[in-house]
């Protein structure tokens, strides 16, 4: 596989993973300083997932994920923003869901996101339908339906690659294989670890999720395929540097020194700051002056997020029902 780019690309390709590893990294810290409560599964080492496969996207696309969300909601086309992130992290009015959805409900509507979602599995029949619906629209769009290798070995994942298959859906089915279902191993959790090849009578790729050109260029086929002639299934390899959740202590199913190899030889943005500063397109101390740019962005996001408002006890009656929910016999009080 070859590809094509220039500084411009690269360059833009290096401030969305460096913004979302610096997102992540900053929601890593709060948490741990009891700002951030509830669950938080984070992103950092597989950025060039979500960066390189929405770019081979048009706004008119869409993209549904699992709770692992932060990523895809940071990218240019899916349009969600750093601030309304971290609100809804901190569990803000001014969160992306109101300080309702938590780190696993990050949506963007406008960027065609939807979700982040809580259960294993889910969004696939969802992002099927999304499928669906584009189709029975005459769109010329797909949706990207993103979900784990743990996800993998659920039962909706399969009858959802049935009905695409039969009706030709343009479902682009992506298995983020970071190696580890929760904290078992891929040999220890799947009959086969070649997650591109359970679709059977779905076509499947396999590539290096931690090269951002490998999966921009398998998106834009995947795309052109799924178009024409229904679902498609890709898997990248790729992995997380953190736990499965902040809850998961991660040393009984790897070493630190695993991680660590994979940090220094297959790093997704050390790979992309190489190639620019390589071939001469960009010195190292623009690219260090990038990244200060966007820690300064995310630290002004997370002190927006320390000083959002909180949702009262009245935000529980909104955005349940389309029109106000009446009430009887009850008072709502602050306290």
């Amino acid at each position: 596989m070859s590809s094509v780019t220039n500084r411009e690309e690269l360059l833009d390709f290096f401030k969305q993973m460096v913004l979302i590893r610096r997102a992540e990294i900053s929601s890593d810290t709060a948490y741990k300083e009891k700002l951030i409560r509830g669950f938080l599964h984070l992103y950092n080492g597989q950025e060039a997932v979500a960066v390189g496969i929405d770019s081979a996207l048009t706004p008119e696309d869409h993209t549904i994920t699992a709770y692992r969300c932060h990523g895809f909601y940071l990218t240019k086309r899916c349009g969600g923003d750093v601030k309304s992130l971290l609100a809804e992290l901190f569990g803000k009015k001014t969160g992306c869901s109101k300080g309702k959805g938590g780190s696993m409900h990050v949506y963007n509507v406008q960027g065609n996101f939807w979700g982040g979602n809580g259960i294993v599995g889910a969004q696939v029949p969802l992002g099927t339908g999304v499928a669906f619906a584009l189709k029975y629209l005459k769109k010329p769009n797909v949706c990207v339906t993103a979900f784990g290798d743990g996800a993998a070995n659920q039962g909706q994942v399969y009858e959802s690659f049935n009905m695409a298959y039969l009706d030709k859906y343009p479902c682009i089915y992506l298995v983020e294989n970071n190696m580890y279902a929760m904290g078992t191993p891929v040999e220890r959790a799947s009959a086969t670890k070649y997650f591109y090849t359970r679709g059977d009578y779905i076509p499947g790729i396999q590539f290096d999720g931690m090269n951002v050109l490998m999966a921009r260029e398998v998106a834009k086929f995947a795309k052109k395929y799924a178009v024409v002639n229904g679902p498609i299934l890709l898997e990248a390899l790729t992995y997380r540097y953190k736990g499965h959740s902040m809850s998961d202590p991660e040393v009984t199913y790897r070493t630190k020194g695993d991680v660590d190899t994979v940090r220094k030889t297959r790093d997704p943005i050390t790979q992309v700051h190489e190639w620019l500063t390589a071939s001469g397109l960009a010195t190292a101390d623009e690219l260090t002056e990038i990244e200060q740019e966007i820690k300064k962005i995310v630290d002004e996001a997370l002190q927006f997020a320390k000083d959002s408002e909180k949702p009262t006890p009245e935000d529980l009656f909104s955005d349940v029902y389309e029109k106000p929910t009446p009430l009887r016999g009850v008072e709502l009080s602050n306290t």
